[in-house]
C-alpha cells in the first residue's frame, strides 16, 4: 500500500464512515460536529499526522471513561480479517481506533492490552504496542510470549512485530537496541510457524537484530540451523538477506 495513496483515505469520507459505524451501533454521537471537527486543516497533514488528529476528535466526540469509550469503539470493528493481507487496504478505518488506545490507554494497561488484541485480528497493533513496552516492560513482554502461541496468525504476527527494534514508521525501541535477549523467547515460539506472514516478520525482527546486535542474531541463528524446518529455513535466508547482498561469508555458508 502507497503511502501517499493511504494517505488520502483520511478525509472526509472516513469521518464520515467512522460517526455511521457508531450510530448503527446504537452508541449517541454527534455526527455532524465530529465530522466538522475531525477534517479541519488535514489537507496540509502527513499520514501520522492525519491519523492522531482524527484520534483525538474521535476520542473528544465519545464522552465515556477510558474503559467505557475502548468498549463502544471495539463494538464497530466488524468481522475479524481472515487473510493475511488486507490490513491497510480493506481495514485502513481502524488506525484512529488503534491511535485511541496508543494515546489516551497507558494508565489502564489491561483494558488496553484487550483491545491491541482484537484490533490486531483486522489492522494491526504494531505500533500501538510500543508506548506499552517502554512503559510496562515486563508486563507487556509476558502478554506478547502468550501471544506468540496464539491460534490468529495476527496475533502472532504481532508478538514478534510489535518488538522489532527498529519498526519503520514508529519510533525505535532502544532497549531492545542495546538489549535484544528479552525477545528472543518470542522468536523461539514461533520459529517453525506455518504462516508466510508470520515468518516475515520473524526474520524482519531478526534483521533488525543483525543491525545492531550481530553477535545475538548469528548465534540466534546458529542455534536454529540443525534439524532446520522448511518454514525456518525461509526465517533465516530472509533474515540474512543484507548480509548476503553484501557478501558475508559467514551468512553464505548459513543460507547455501
Amino acid at each position: 500500500m502507497a503511502y501517499k495513496q493511504l494517505k488520502l483515505w483520511f478525509d472526509k469520507d472516513l469521518a464520515v464512515l467512522l460517526a455511521d459505524k457508531l450510530l448503527m451501533s446504537g452508541i449517541p454521537f454527534d455526527k455532524t460536529a465530529f465530522v466538522h471537527i475531525a477534517t479541519q486543516g488535514l489537507e496540509d497533514m502527513e499520514l501520522k499526522a492525519r491519523v492522531a488528529y482524527m484520534a483525538d476528535a474521535l476520542y473528544q466526540h465519545l464522552p465515556f471513561d477510558y474503559p467505557e469509550t475502548v468498549s463502544k469503539l471495539l463494538a464497530i470493528l466488524g468481522p475479524e480479517n481472515e487473510k493475511e493481507t488486507g490490513m491497510f487496504k480493506e481495514y485502513y478505518w481502524i488506525m484512529p481506533i488503534a491511535k485511541c488506545v496508543e494515546k489516551y490507554g497507558l494508565a489502564d494497561f489491561d483494558t488496553s492490552m484487550e483491545a491491541i488484541y482484537e484490533i490486531t485480528k483486522r489492522n494491526t497493533g504494531e505500533y500501538t504496542i510500543r508506548p506499552f513496552l517502554k512503559k510496562y516492560p515486563e508486563k507487556t513482554l509476558a502478554i506478547l510470549l502468550q501471544w506468540s502461541k496464539d491460534p490468529n496468525k495476527h496475533v502472532r504476527r504481532l508478538a514478534s512485530e510489535g518488538v522489532r527494534p527498529r519498526l519503520p514508521w514508529a519510533p525505535k525501541l532502544d532497549q531492545f537496541i542495546e538489549h535484544p535477549s528479552p525477545i528472543l523467547p518470542i522468536l523461539e515460539n514461533l520459529k517453525d510457524d506455518p504462516s508466510k506472514y508470520v515468518q516475515k516478520s520473524v526474520a524482519n525482527c531478526i534483521n533488525d537484530i543483525l543491525k545492531d546486535n550481530p553477535k545475538t542474531g548469528k548465534k540466534l541463528i546458529q542455534s536454529w540451523t540443525p534439524h532446520a524446518t522448511k518454514q525456518r529455513k525461509w526465517i533465516i535466508k530472509h533474515a540474512l538477506r543484507n548480509l548476503v547482498k553484501s557478501e558475508d561469508e559467514w551468512a553464505m555458508t548459513i543460507v547455501m
